[in-house]
């Protein structure tokens, strides 16, 4: 009897230990506290091997085509073909551009691009009244781990949220661990790391809450799934070694 009772005892034990609580699964547990925060949107910078539309005007229409790199209309303009047109920001930080020649991107925003291209042009006499538009045109990030869809998705917002990104990845699996959120950014040639709480909302605060082109984002696996892989594999499996193990003690000791 005392056999059969560590026996029972020790399948209790590996049936709670394999469980996840509602605290390691349930979100944001404590959002409230956030509620009517103001948002504080943060304005990317531009990255080696971007690729970027650029959109010339001015005063004069017919005046801003040397600056502009045409589009073939014909059949509709792909988001394929407008990056086979971009400009691809070389590793050393800079674009080729019509007329004004090589412009450096380095530490600037879409916003500071455009400013500073459009000081060039009217500064150097080229068109009167300029505006410049710049986008990105190939922003992505890759999604890994324990999601249902993982893999890279391009986005073509200014702005998405971590939340957003791990929608486009059909959410986590039930076996993510949502305090081991790890998102991998690469910034000005330097890489930063970061481990996220989904379950606490103070992660919204985090710099890493508004997602980068090149982001990745990767979700460890929760205990439960990682002390059953292997030999273990799931709850019915444990089942039918333990009573295995029971029958042949039992055996045994007849």
């Amino acid at each position: 009897m005392r056999i059969q009772l560590i026996v029972y005892l020790s399948i209790i034990f590996l049936i709670l230990n394999s469980c996840a609580t509602k605290k390691e699964i349930l979100y944001l547990q404590d959002v409230e506290n956030l509620n009517g925060n103001e948002i504080v949107y943060g304005n990317t910078k531009i990255q080696p091997n971007d690729i970027l539309k650029i959109s010339v005007g001015a005063l004069v229409q017919e005046s801003a085509i040397p600056y502009n790199r045409s589009t073939n209309q014909s059949g509709g303009v792909s988001l394929e073909l407008l990056q086979l047109e971009g400009y691809l920001v070389s590793t050393d930080n800079t674009i080729d551009f019509p007329v004004l020649g090589t412009i450096s991107t380095k530490n600037n925003t879409v916003l500071e691009l455009q400013a500073n291209i459009e000081r060039e042009l009217r500064e150097g006499g080229h068109l009167k009244n300029p505006s410049v538009n710049v986008r990105i045109l190939n922003a992505k990030v890759t999604i890994l781990g324990e999601v249902n869809s993982p893999g890279t998705y391009n986005f073509t917002e200014q702005n998405i949220t971590l939340l957003q990104a791990l929608g486009y990845a059909k959410d986590l699996t039930i076996s993510g661990k949502r305090e081991d959120v790890k998102v991998i950014r690469e910034v000005d040639g330097n890489r930063k790391i970061a481990t996220l709480d989904l379950t606490s909302s103070e992660f919204i605060n985090s710099e890493f809450y508004q997602v980068k082109p090149n982001d990745v984002i990767y979700v460890g696996q929760n205990n439960p799934k990682v002390k059953s892989a292997g030999f273990i594999g799931n709850v019915g499996t444990l089942l039918s070694v333990v009573s295995i193990l029971f029958t042949t003690v039992v055996l045994i000791t007849r």
